[in-house]
């Protein structure tokens, strides 16, 4: 800790409304040079105007963490407390000192406190609470004392609709300071709105409404406690509690004076008050209050200034040093050390920090504020992201530019706007880091028009919901005549007496937001006498649309066209779900009822025709004793089960009874049990919703794009999901099962013990290279051994005699002895031509100046079975000692249509040696059925016809 004793310093103390700020400004114009540090970016923009209009924006700075005005002849700086440059100027001012006490910001004004100092003179303004605590850290500082300039005196408690106007209401959150303006609205005609979250542009518009007298009331969160100087005569606490990012704690005296100030412009009285369920406040809280009396500060939040940035340790050691002096005390952990601590346990970060370079530039990334307030591992995500950019150069133009473009839209609810608001502040403060991008001019400038924009946007959408501008004609005539005139166009808009008063959606009625509680009312009660007729029209036209016009969501919604009519909720069972629909009370129980009946013979008719197969065998007669229950079982599982889960029951059907399942399209795999026409889009699309019912989620996952032979592989997603999308989940990657049931074929004639190598057609059914199938190997159980050898080159000269007869039939011994010649012939002049082509390139012929071997990658797969007391990565498809199921899938697989087995699928001989033959040295392999052709409808057409084109 040092303190710097440079110039004059003089701490100009005092309550609200005493005109430290404007004081401030006049001595920093009577020197050369200037800094000055303000606590909100709103005053900074508020100062910079002043100073500007006073001398000009050549000579004038701006520096916020979202904002850069820097021009070439700069001779004053205005800037936000953590923006102020550490330059040499003439004056330094450093406004609301007193937020040195603040838990998360206060180490900033504290460490201005104790080193930012002008070489002529110094200010430090704010609260005479800090009286005690700037005398004990800074020699030699002379103390100002500024009374306020007009009264403050106590109020009492009054209801919002008895709120004297030029009035001043304050929230300590956004919900309640929505809810006030709404009744605001209702009762006074409309207010402004005034939030700490809110940009310069559209906080000043909303101002510049008041101040103009367009609305007599504002509503506030504590933001108007600092360097906002409104007209504001009677300040309304509605709470006296606030969530200070821990806890919910009672405001401190002071925090209450500093908003109660701002009650009283220049000379004029104010007065402040508590209003709605806000207690009255104690006597000699009042009285502090209006006296401006409080308890001197007594701890000051410190950091350490003097950071290492040898190693990411001695970083976070550096900045967790203690305080040396008593009044001196670390606060809360800040974000931008919680943000360091995260990336450092993170893997990929500590392998990538090498040198003292990357620790401060993982510093100067981690202070990046979190303005869009996630989540902590959401902020931590994207630090890391822009650390990647920034290690390898600059974050790339067109990744800030899609991110930029998802942010420009301006429109959306305030909430919406709001929150893109706050996510271009990041980008924002990203563009003015120097270096960081390309083109920081166009950033700087594209960031600051977004903004702008959304600006404009998020003051409408106050405007429009917080300020009544309907003319007083509508309700004239609500309160003059019995019955309105209600019309419903064929868009479903619904206007009374020639106004907007909702929208017909489906079977329910939108009444129009912008419309108050008494409008509201009237306006309802007339559209539903308007829209009675239109009910029963529509439920006769819904009752007697085809299918075609319905359609189910995957998050089980069922729509008419582009109405949401209802939605699919649980039934008896998985194959026979309920609906629930969404039909206004106002229309009537027949009119519900005639829609449900709809609707339900909508999804019984889609559940029946997209699972025929599956109703077809489970109505099947023929069907009995084992065969009979594990139809049922496929029925429940919805047409795919996995076979380790079935393993004993398959076992036990005889051949008869897999011969009667096969018949109905029931395929046995090595690894799943299932019916290849379910695995098309739409069954698969309807599988996944019903299953997502009866399994009672809140979100349904929805189905894999189509025609995809393998998926990412992720945990997040519900259990059973992949089985009932027709995947199976191995390593990296899910494969989709009907394919991973081909690949067994294939795997079945290698020696899976002895150890083999993917060959092309292995790779070509799954569409991977070597690495990803490797990966999906293992994840099935197999070991895969990674190597490398000499690639084989292809043969440099053909056979003549092949050559000539066009077959392969063995050369004859003259044909032989002319090939050999050949060759050597075509060798020797080969060997001349290199010889000629070396010595012309001046380069020394040499017999071993040989081009080095090309390598190949290559792996070798061995089955590598898991513990008994272990699932197996994979999970599925292995028998009883361990080893892939070969032997009972293969009979299985001869059974529907190969020629490898006897009636009843049976395998021939006993795997002993063949007559006349060599002993099989390996397990027995036999050949699958060949595939039948894909269906025109199926996602696997897409797979056969991009391999036709190959």
């Amino acid at each position: 800790m040092t303190m710097i004793d440079r110039g004059r310093v003089t701490a100009v103390l005092g309550p609200t409304n005493t005109g430290k700020t404007h004081y401030a400004i006049e001595r920093m114009l009577a020197h050369r040079t200037g800094v000055i540090g303000l606590p909100l970016r709103l005053l900074a923009r508020e100062v910079y105007d002043r100073i500007v209009k006073a001398r000009g924006p050549s000579v004038v700075a701006l520096v916020t963490g979202e904002e850069r005005i820097v021009p070439d002849r700069v001779q004053y700086w205005v800037a936000t407390t953590e923006a102020m440059p550490e330059i040499g100027a003439d004056f330094v001012a450093i406004d609301e000192i007193q937020l040195c006490a603040d838990p998360e910001r206060g180490h900033v004004f504290t460490d201005r406190l104790l080193n930012m100092r002008g070489l002529q003179e110094t200010l430090f303004l704010g609260s005479d609470t800090m009286r005690p605590a700037i005398a004990a850290l800074v020699p030699g500082v002379q103390f100002q004392r500024r009374e306020r300039f007009s009264t403050l005196s106590w109020a009492g408690s009054k209801k919002l609709s008895r709120m004297p106007a030029r009035s001043a209401i304050v929230g300590f959150s956004v919900d309640d300071v929505y809810a006030m303006a709404e009744l605001i609205r209702r009762q006074k005609g409309g207010c402004a709105v005034v939030m700490g979250a809110l940009s310069p542009r559209t906080r000043n518009a909303q101002v510049e409404m008041y101040q103009a007298g367009e609305v007599d009331y504002l509503v506030a969160t504590d933001a108007i406690g600092m360097g906002l100087n409104l007209d504001i005569r009677h300040v309304a606490f509605s709470a006296t509690h606030k969530f200070d990012g821990r806890r919910v704690r009672p405001l401190f005296p002071h925090e209450l004076g500093q908003i109660a100030g701002r009650a009283g412009r220049h000379t004029e009285s104010g007065t402040f008050g508590v209003t709605g369920e806000a207690q009255p406040l104690e006597d000699g809280l009042v009285d502090a209050i209006e006296n401006h009396r409080f308890q001197p500060i007594s701890r000051l939040m410190w950091r350490n200034a003097r950071l290492e940035f040898g190693t990411m340790e001695r970083l976070v050691q550096s900045l967790e040093v203690a305080p040396d002096h008593e009044i001196l005390s670390r606060g809360r952990e800040a974000d931008d050390i919680a943000a360091l601590k995260s990336l450092r346990d993170i893997p990929e970060i500590r392998d990538r920090v090498q040198s003292g370079k990357d620790v401060r530039l993982l510093w100067d990334v981690c202070r990046v504020p979190d303005f869009r307030g996630i989540s902590p591992a959401e902020h931590v995500s994207m630090l890391m992201r822009i650390f990647g950019f920034l290690q390898d150069g600059q974050i790339p133009t067109d990744w800030l530019a899609r991110a930029v473009q998802r942010i420009d839209r301006t429109h959306g609810d305030i909430d919406a706007l709001s929150k893109r608001l706050a996510y271009i502040r990041t980008w924002t403060y990203v563009a003015q880091r120097n270096g960081w991008v390309q083109d920081e001019k166009h950033w700087r400038g594209e960031t600051r028009a977004v903004e702008d924009r959304l600006s404009d946007a998020l003051h409408a959408a106050l405007t429009q919901r917080f300020v009544d501008r309907r003319t007083s004609v509508l309700l004239r005539r609500l309160k003059q005549k019995e019955s309105l005139v209600a019309e419903v166009n064929d868009k479903g808009e619904v206007t009374v007496e020639g106004e907007f008063a909702g929208r017909l959606e489906g079977f329910r009625f939108r009444p129009d937001q912008t419309a108050t509680a008494d409008e509201a009312k009237m306006l309802n009660r007339a559209s539903y006498e308007a829209l009675r007729p239109e009910f029963h029209l529509r439920a006769d036209r819904f009752y007697n649309a085809p299918d075609t016009e319905l359609d189910f969501t995957e998050q089980g919604g069922l729509m008419w066209g582009d109405a949401a009519v209802g939605k699919l909720v649980k039934g008896s069972d998985a194959m026979h779900p309920g609906v629930e629909v969404f039909v206004d009370e106002e229309a009537g129980a027949d009119i519900g009822e005639k829609v449900k009946r709809r609707l339900q013979h909508f999804i019984d008719r889609k559940v029946a025709a997209l699972f025929e197969p599956l109703t077809n065998m489970q109505r099947d007669e023929a069907l009995s004793g084992l065969a009979k229950g594990f139809a049922f079982r496929l029925v429940e599982a919805l047409g795919v089960l996995p076979r380790d889960g079935v393993a004993g029951e398959v076992k036990e059907l005889d051949q008869d009874a897999r011969g009667a399942l096969r018949k109905h399209g029931v395929r046995f795999g090595q690894f799943t049990i299932f019916m290849p026409a379910l695995l098309k889009p739409a069954p698969t699309r309807l599988r996944l919703v019903l299953w997502s019912l009866a399994e009672g989620l809140d979100e349904f996952p929805e189905s894999p794009p189509p025609g995809l032979v393998t998926i990412p592989h992720l945990d997040a997603v519900p259990d059973g999901y992949y089985t009932l999308s027709g995947y199976r989940p191995a390593g990296d990657r899910a494969i989709r099962i009907d394919m991973l049931e081909r690949l067994a074929d294939l795997l079945r004639a290698q020696d899976t013990r002895g150890g083999f190598e993917a060959n092309p057609d292995m790779l070509s059914i799954t569409g991977m290279t070597l690495e990803q199938f490797a990966n999906l190997m293992e994840g099935l159980g197999y070991a895969a051994e990674k190597g490398e050898r000499e690639k084989a080159r292809a043969t440099e000269v053909a056979a003549p005699a092949a050559e000539a007869t066009g077959s392969d039939a063995p050369m004859t011994e003259e044909e032989s002895v002319l090939a050999a010649e050949t060759r050597a012939k075509w060798e020797a002049e080969q060997a001349e031509k290199r010889r000629a082509a070396a010595e012309a390139a001046g380069e020394e012929a040499s017999a071993e100046a040989e081009a080095a071997p090309e390598l190949e990658v290559f792996y070798t797969f061995r089955w590598a079975p898991k513990p008994r007391n272990r699932r197996p990565q994979g999970g599925e498809g292995q028998g009883r000692r361990g080893g892939p199921r070969k032997d009972a899938t293969a009979r299985e697989n001869r059974g529907e249509g190969g020629k490898g087995g006897r009636d009843g699928g049976k395998p021939r001989g006993k795997g002993g040696p063949k007559k006349g033959g060599k002993p099989q040295s390996g397990p027995k392999t036999y050949s699958a059925r060949p595939e039948k052709k894909a269906d025109p409808d199926s996602p696997f057409a897409i797979l056969a016809a991009l391999k036709d084109k190959k």
